[in-house]
C-alpha cells in the first residue's frame, strides 16, 4: 500500500484482515514516481497495489499544477505500467472532484467528468494513467474524514474551540466519507477481485458542508470534545472565495459497488459518531 501515512493508508493498515499481509509504504520510504524503486518493491511479491498516495492540497494546486500533476497524473503512469510488468493490479484512489457539480442526480461511474480545479483535472489524469493498464480499478470517494491527518471534521472542532462563531459553506453538496468505512470498501474490491474499471463509495447520505459542520458539533458536545456551543452561521460559497472552484453537487452513486461487495454501510452521521468515539479514547 502506498500513503501509508496518509489517513486512507493509515485506515486502510488498520483495517487489514487476517487473512492478507500488508506492505505499507510511506513517501518518505518510496517515490512512487521512481519507476526503478517501485520495480523493487513489486519483486517482493504484490498481488494489489493499494495507491492511497496523492497531492491534496486543492488550493495550493492552482499554483503548482506541475507537482500535482506530478504526483496525482504522472507517476500513477509509472506504477500502472509496473503493475502491468510484474503481474499485479492496482487499485487507483480518485475523488468526486472529477466532476463539475451539474449533474441532478448522484454522479454514476460512467458520466461524463468535467473537473474545475487544477487538483481535480492532475486526478482525472491519473484515473486514465491507471484504466489504461486494463486490469486495474479507480474507486472514487469524496470528502474523507478520520481522527487524524488534516480533515474537515478536525479543522471544525479545532474552530470550534477557538472561536464563537463559524461560517461554513452551505451551499455545496456532497456525501461525508469515514477513512475507516473507504478502507473497509477497498478490501472488499480486493476480496472479490472486482473487475476492472471504475467504482464509487462514500458513506450513505447527502449534506452540506455546513450540515456536516453541525453534526460535528452536536456529536461532539456530549462527548466532550467540545466545552461548550457556538454559532454556526451557513453562507454561500460567493462569501467565501478560493483559489480552486469546487463543484456544488458531488454526491456519488455507490449502488453497484455496494451490490459487488458485502462490507457495512452506514449512514455518514453514524460514521461521524464512530469517529468520534475513536477520537475521545485516543
Amino acid at each position: 500500500m502506498l500513503g501509508a501515512a496518509g489517513q486512507v493508508g493509515s485506515a486502510v493498515a488498520a483495517t487489514t484482515p487476517g487473512r492478507h499481509q500488508l506492505i505499507a509504504k510511506t513517501r518518505a520510504d518510496l517515490d512512487i514516481g521512481d519507476r526503478g524503486a517501485v520495480e523493487r518493491v513489486l519483486a517482493e511479491g504484490v498481488d494489489w497495489i493499494v495507491n492511497a498516495a496523492a497531492y491534496t492540497a486543492v488550493d495550493l494546486a492552482e499554483e503548482r499544477s506541475a507537482e500535482a500533476i506530478a504526483v496525482n497524473d504522472r507517476a500513477v503512469g509509472v506504477l500502472t505500467q509496473a503493475a502491468g510488468r510484474s503481474g499485479c493490479r492496482l487499485l487507483h484512489l480518485s475523488t468526486d472532484f472529477v466532476f463539475d457539480g451539474r449533474s441532478s442526480r448522484p454522479y454514476l461511474p460512467g458520466d461524463p467528468t468535467h473537473p474545475l480545479n487544477a487538483y481535480g483535472v492532475s486526478k482525472l489524469g491519473g484515473e486514465r494513467q491507471a484504466l489504461s493498464g486494463g486490469d486495474n480499478v479507480v474507486l472514487r470517494t469524496s470528502w474523507v474524514y478520520a481522527a487524524a491527518g488534516r480533515n474537515f471534521a478536525l479543522t471544525m472542532l479545532r474552530l470550534m474551540r477557538e472561536r464563537e462563531t463559524v461560517s461554513v459553506v452551505c451551499d455545496q453538496v456532497g456525501s461525508p466519507t469515514w477513512a475507516t468505512s473507504l478502507a473497509r470498501a477497498i478490501w472488499g474490491l480486493i476480496d472479490v477481485d472486482a473487475p476492472a474499471g471504475i467504482y464509487h463509495w462514500a458513506d450513505l447520505g447527502v449534506g452540506s458542508w455546513y450540515d456536516f459542520a453541525m453534526a460535528i458539533q452536536e456529536e461532539a458536545l456530549p462527548r466532550g470534545l467540545l466545552a461548550r456551543a457556538v454559532s454556526v452561521l451557513p453562507i454561500p460559497t460567493s462569501a467565501y472565495p478560493t483559489r480552486a472552484l469546487r463543484p456544488a453537487f458531488s454526491v456519488l452513486d455507490t449502488e453497484t459497488t455496494r451490490a459487488l461487495i458485502k462490507v457495512p454501510t452506514y449512514h455518514w452521521r453514524h460514521s461521524l459518531r464512530m469517529m468520534l468515539d475513536e477520537l475521545r479514547a485516543a
